[in-house]
């Protein structure tokens, strides 16, 4: 499967990441945590996220996928 994984980083440090597995946001700093809070109770913000693995994923995979399987 495909796995989409959304980090924000600020000066060099990731604070917040969402993942399309688990399907919420995961804070890594108490800034993160709070955006996390707050970003998981929104179902606006979760599902946009969401809608990036069918938007830019699965859309990208099959382009690489058959310029690997092409050269083969």
């Amino acid at each position: 499967g495909i796995e989409f994984i959304d980090s924000y980083v600020f000066n060099k440090a990731e604070y917040i990441r969402f993942n399309s597995t688990v399907g919420r946001f995961v804070g890594y700093t108490e800034h993160g945590v709070k955006n996390a809070e707050a970003w998981n109770s929104d179902a606006g913000i979760l599902g946009q996220e969401q809608a990036e693995l069918e938007r830019f994923c699965k859309h990208n995979a099959d382009i690489y996928y058959s310029a690997i399987l092409d050269k083969t």
